[in-house]
């Protein structure tokens, strides 16, 4: 029996995906770099800060490595901090959409004694929960401040299991990113895959896709955990 349950907070949770977005292309812009919602979805969507500016803006990009007149790291690491800062000032301006779904099935496990994290590759994840008046429904939160590897690493979703005082193998992962389920695999965690672009071969290595957790509950995780 699954013993704990740990959901992804961007896109699972809460829906700050545009906001995100919008704090990204404003950023590259800056850089001369056109950036669409593809690319944030395959390059930088659930990783921490840096790397997803260094996906775009490195000196090196690809399997081959091939060198691109891009910025040096230190640079890079400035434009991640550019990045962050673009992302709180839309966040103080916009209201933060909640997964009511999400909140509901939250409910009903901790209901079930089963233990709850939420982790986030945002430095900012403590701030949006209190904001959203959801931090006290987790036992523990993970954060990208807390953590050196960044997904596709399972490191985060470890860190939690471990802060849960559970196995890996008792974990259940509610994911909605690529490089998230990626990682959960990873982290050898049952993995469900949370689907809102109509994309499901993107979230192929989940062992379940949804459109939305409105689908799931503690019975028909508990079935298929035990499968």
């Amino acid at each position: 029996m699954f013993k704990g349950a740990i959901f992804d907070l961007d896109g699972v949770i809460v829906n700050t995906v545009p906001i995100h977005f919008k704090a990204w292309r404003k950023l590259f812009t800056k850089y001369g770099e056109k950036f669409t919602f593809q690319d944030y979805k395959t390059k930088v969507d659930g990783i921490p800060g840096l790397n997803g500016a260094r996906a775009i803006l490195a000196p090196f990009r690809g399997p081959v490595r091939v060198p691109r007149n891009k910025l040096p790291e230190k640079e890079v690491v400035k434009a991640a901090n550019k990045k962050r800062k673009y992302f709180l000032e839309f966040l103080k301006k916009e209201k933060i959409p909640v997964f009511k779904s999400t909140v509901k099935l939250i409910k009903e496990l901790r209901r079930k004694k089963i233990k709850i994290a939420a982790i986030s590759s945002s430095k900012v994840a403590k701030h949006i929960l209190k904001k959203t008046k959801l931090f006290n429904l987790f036992d523990t939160v993970v954060t990208g401040d807390e953590i050196t590897k960044g997904k596709p690493d399972p490191q985060i979703f470890l860190l939690a299991a471990k802060r849960l005082k559970l196995k890996p193998k008792d974990c259940v992962v509610f994911e909605d990113a690529l490089l998230g389920v990626e990682a959960a695999k990873k982290a050898k965690m049952f993995c469900l895959g949370i689907d809102h672009y109509n994309d499901p071969l993107r979230l192929k290595k989940a062992i379940l896709i949804v459109k939305d957790l409105k689908e799931i509950n503690y019975n028909k995780l508990k079935q298929l955990y035990n499968r």
